[in-house]
């Protein structure tokens, strides 16, 4: 009697060998420049970022050419800035946003296929919106220096970059509207709601000309800090530290609440 033996052609452990995990949790900066080119390849989406605030701007703020606010500054710089901060609170909200339509679209669950990890899932997400926010600030001011806008070098620099790290705001307001309502829904549901927030904040008209109740309820709103900081260079008036505490306050509070939604909705799936 025969006993056949089974032989080994190399060692075994009996158990297969970890799965590496990538650096960063797999972001790379590939995958973000692709991620923003696809943004911008979505036409609704730059006549949002783009084209509305440029509008508004050739619409509001050339008519005032020439005039002055009570402290001297240049009424169309005034403007200029406030459009500005609209257009970056615009693209960084819907550059968060656009999480919804991937969710309804079944990407969740396709990440958890890929060495991605959330987090590095959400950093892509919120400097794709933070990029489009820089894109949507640079025409602004492009616009208004072709329309005759005219500031000190450090003016420019300093609103614009107010204007554009405040909305950071936004992304992460973007990001906590994506994972809250349903994605045919969130275009609908952010639109109105940016344009009352703006209306209020005083970015559409200066909060100075509104009755003191609006003036009050302005300070509360996430709008009212972003703006405040962003046209104090301009005023040369400064900023308080309401203005500051309200960025701060409101970025942790969407912030927190943005990533108690993504648990929730990376554990589903």
């Amino acid at each position: 009697m025969t006993t056949a033996t089974a032989t080994s052609t190399g060692p075994t452990t009996g158990r297969t060998a970890p799965r590496r995990r990538p650096p960063l949790g797999g972001f790379t900066l590939t995958a973000l420049a692709l991620e923003i080119r696809r943004v911008l390849r979505n036409r609704r989406t730059l006549v949002f970022i783009l084209i509305m605030p440029a509008v508004f701007f050739l619409l509001f703020g050339l008519p005032n050419k020439g005039q002055s606010l009570g402290g001297g500054a240049s009424a169309t710089a005034y403007i200029m800035i406030s459009l500005a901060v609209y257009g970056a609170m615009v693209a960084t909200t819907s550059g968060g946003g656009m999480v919804a339509v991937e969710r309804a679209l079944g990407w969740s669950r396709q990440l958890r296929l890929t060495p991605l990890r959330p987090p590095a899932y959400v950093a892509t997400k919120v400097l794709t919106a933070m990029t489009l926010g820089l894109v949507s600030v640079l025409v602004e001011f492009a616009v208004g220096a072709l329309g005759g806008v005219r500031m000190p070098p450090h003016v420019w620099l300093l609103s614009g970059l107010a204007a554009w790290i405040g909305s950071l705001v936004f992304a992460a307001f973007g990001l906590f509207v994506g994972y809250l309502v349903p994605a045919e829904n969130v275009m609908q549901f952010l639109g109105p709601i940016l344009a009352i927030l703006a209306l209020f904040g005083g970015l559409f008209v200066p909060l100075e000309v509104l009755p003191d109740v609006m003036q009050q309820i302005a300070k509360f709103t996430p709008v009212y800090g972003v703006g405040a900081i962003a046209r104090s260079p301009l005023t040369g008036s400064g900023f308080t530290l309401g203005a500051v505490a309200n960025v701060v306050l409101w970025t942790a509070a969407f912030g927190a609440a943005a990533a108690r939604l993504f648990r929730r909705d990376t554990q589903r799936v």
